[in-house]
């Protein structure tokens, strides 16, 4: 047979799946990562990557695994190695500080520039951010994508890189849910100013598709975050009293010291002592602030 065989005779006796070369009948070499012939050295196999779905199995014989998915929370969506520490007594000391300078020069190499090292570094305080906050993975990606748009567009020049990443969890956050920025603000490494003036200019530029939360919604989260069981009189009652508020044109402002004021109001008028100060704790709002929009909401709307 000829080594000048056409591409259709190659692949025609690929087909056929025999362990042989399809030109001269050697042995094929399986060992590396493609499948080429000892003999003549025509490659049959290119590609040995297993692309199907891995099938979860306690086996250890039959797992198969080709790395970890791709994920937006890494600069390399997570396609790069590392390479491990080993405390072993028997690697010599010579060895260790040759793995310790590789593992050095590996790490630096990652990075082709600084905006690809600031870029990693904003994503792991995103991934911490998010981690602290018991976020899901889908918020933690979506904080990855804001954080890299806000990059693109050069929104963090003389922005700290800690304040984009807590700017872009907060959105994040919001985006999915009900979340204050004090909260954010406890485990982020920057104050909470500099997250407020990082979000607004994410929210101006980028715009971000971040819902109206209305003092409804805010309602549910505070009943379920109170050390007792609020009864579901009380609870209708404050949501009553809060979707009053919202159509109302004399009251406006913020949603959550709305909700903690209807809920106060709707405990005193059930003869149960719910205090301003419990119902303000894990919202963190200030007492004064839920006694100003009791008072508005007893006399607009049950006055």
């Amino acid at each position: 047979m000829s080594r000048n065989m056409s591409l259709q005779t190659v692949q025609t006796a690929l087909s056929t799946a025999t362990p042989s070369c399809p030109e001269c009948g050697g042995e094929l070499d399986s060992s590396g990562r493609e499948t080429n012939c000892e003999d003549c050295g025509l490659v049959t196999e290119q590609d040995q990557i297993d692309r199907r779905p891995e099938w979860r199995t306690y086996d250890k014989e039959e797992q198969q695994r080709t790395g970890a998915p791709r994920t937006a929370t890494r600069h390399d969506r997570g396609l790069s190695t590392n390479i491990g520490s080993v405390d072993s007594a028997d690697i010599s000391p010579r060895r260790r500080r040759r793995l310790a300078r590789q593992r050095q020069l590996h790490g630096r190499s990652k990075f082709t520039s600084k905006r690809d090292r600031n870029l990693a570094h904003g994503l792991g305080e995103t991934r911490r951010i998010a981690s602290a906050l018991s976020e899901s993975n889908a918020v933690k990606e979506q904080a990855a994508t804001f954080f890299k748009e806000a990059q693109n567009k050069d929104l963090l020049i003389g922005r700290s890189i800690e304040g984009g990443a807590a700017a872009a969890v907060y959105a994040a956050c919001r985006c999915n849910g009900l979340v204050t920025m004090e909260t954010v603000a406890d485990v982020a490494r920057c104050s909470a100013s500099h997250i407020w003036n990082c979000y607004r200019t994410f929210l101006v530029e980028l715009d971000l598709p971040i819902p109206v939360s209305l003092p409804v919604d805010w309602v549910a989260r505070i009943c379920s975050d109170l050390p007792f069981n609020v009864s579901p009189e009380i609870r209708q009652r404050a949501l009553k009293l809060a979707q009053q508020a919202t159509e109302s044109t004399e009251i406006n402002g913020r949603p959550d010291g709305i909700a903690v004021g209807a809920l106060y109001l709707a405990g005193k008028e059930s003869d149960i002592r719910l205090t301003q100060a419990t119902i303000c704790e894990p919202l963190d709002v200030h007492i004064t602030t839920a006694r100003q929009w009791f008072q508005k909401i007893e006399e607009h709307i049950v006055a």
